[in-house]
């Protein structure tokens, strides 16, 4: 039995619980974390590399004898982290979990995921892809529409590049704002989607290309106010199991998305090794696409990972290595129920530097570093989300009262969370 020699890209909370769950593996030899946080410190060894810092990577794996790179955000994946690897001799063997940058752009562009959908008759809002050039054919488009109105930045805009706007004066000028510069690049060109009413749910796959693996499903809650009001964040919080995602609903989720989008990727020749997040919408127990990720949610994997049994460096291996069939995947199958704590002014402007304090006090609950750094003995806040807070229970209620109890354990100037998380279900 090899020890494995692992290292993690990235920063946050979804880093922290991968590196967490790999730390349980009883294969592993050292794990690497970069550039991590005051929480993945606790369970391996932090690197003060930039996710996107690819030399500065490839050089660290081949100095330290990294045997596997596990990407956790998606910057790195749809800037070419994979091909990068590919493309050196002296790296090609260190396998990266994680996807091609053509696959990636799954993510990295709403109109290259939609483009996809069509192609493959994966279920999916009617929509219209709009630049400066054909400005007013998407202005027209939006008046066939009936409110409220989504908006969707192309590429990358941290979480905040999706606006559902109730007016149709409203959408015509953020339309307007978007295309001019308001997510910078992201929004050079804009996706207009049919609005979809239903309940929201994330699935998650693990797959090697030829193959996949069903992961534990989770919801998240994305608008920073209770109740769901107010502007999207990076994600409020998130519960696994979700009540509806019973078998049928499943099987058809299976049949008509997961399926048709790996065998897609295989038709079209595009190398895809890794996960796939699947963001759905239960619209009368039919399951659409709102959008693709080609990695693991976050907050979800706080809430998702917990629920996978196993070695998770066998599972990764079995990407790697394209054996994927033959492992197997083993579910807990208690609730898991997780709480954000966000800095003050959060998703807008908020202030680094704050000090957690009652992380000791904490009893009975998972602890997710998002956003801190340690500094001078003391663990400080250097991120708009900060701690996650994850618990089991044999029901959601009980998972719910232990998350938030400890929640209220924990403090720091400004901190902010909802506490309707799971209420909705």
């Amino acid at each position: 039995m090899r020890m494995e020699r692992v290292l993690i890209i990235g920063r946050g909370g979804r880093e922290h619980a991968l590196a967490w769950k790999i730390r349980q593996s009883p294969r592993l030899h050292a794990l690497y974390i970069a550039p991590g946080n005051a929480g993945t410190a606790l369970e391996g060894t932090n690197v003060n590399l930039a996710a996107d810092d690819f030399t500065g990577i490839g050089r660290f794996a081949l100095e330290n004898h990294i045997h596997m790179v596990v990407v956790g955000p998606e910057d790195p994946l749809v800037k070419g982290i994979a091909d990068y690897f590919q493309a050196d001799p002296r790296l090609k063997g260190i396998p990266v979990i994680g996807p091609s940058k053509t696959a990636a752009r799954l993510e990295g562009s709403k109109e290259f995921a939609k483009a996809f959908m069509m192609r493959h008759h994966i279920p999916t809002a009617g929509f219209k892809p709009v630049t400066l050039d054909n400005l007013s054919d998407g202005l027209r488009f939006l008046e066939t529409l009936e409110p409220p109105y989504v908006l969707k930045a192309d590429g990358l805009a941290a979480g905040k590049g999706v606006l559902i706007l109730p007016r149709l004066e409203e959408a015509r000028e953020e339309l307007k704002q978007m295309l001019d510069g308001k997510f910078g690049d992201a929004g050079k060109t804009v996706v207009i989607e049919q609005f979809l009413k239903g309940i929201e749910l994330s699935v998650f796959v693990i797959t090697d290309g030829i193959t996949y693996k069903l992961l534990p499903e989770a919801k998240d809650y994305k608008r920073i106010g209770e109740g769901d009001t107010g502007p999207n964040t990076g994600g409020m919080g998130a519960v696994s199991p979700v009540p509806f995602a019973v078998p049928e609903f499943m099987k058809k989720v299976e049949d008509r998305i997961i399926a048709p989008t790996i065998k897609g990727l295989q038709a079209e020749g595009i190398e895809y090794r890794g996960f796939v997040f699947f963001g759905l919408i239960n619209c009368q127990g039919d399951p659409y696409v709102i959008e693709y990720n080609a990695r693991l949610g976050d907050p979800e994997t706080e809430a998702i990972l917990p629920r996978l049994k196993g070695d998770f460096i066998d599972l990764l291996e079995g990407v790697a290595d394209q054996t994927l069939a033959d492992k197997v995947i083993d579910i807990d199958t208690r609730s898991v129920i997780t709480v954000m704590l966000v800095s003050g002014g959060y998703p807008g402007n908020y202030i680094k530097g704050k000090v957690i304090t009652g992380l000791d006090k904490v009893n009975g609950s998972l602890i997710f570093h998002a956003g801190s750094r340690n500094t001078d003995e003391k663990i400080v806040t250097s991120g708009g989300r900060v701690i996650s807070v994850s618990s089991y229970g044999e029901t959601f209620g009980d998972a719910r009262i232990i998350s938030y109890i400890n929640a209220d354990k924990i403090d720091f100037e400004g901190k902010y969370f909802r506490r309707d998380i799971g209420f909705d279900l």
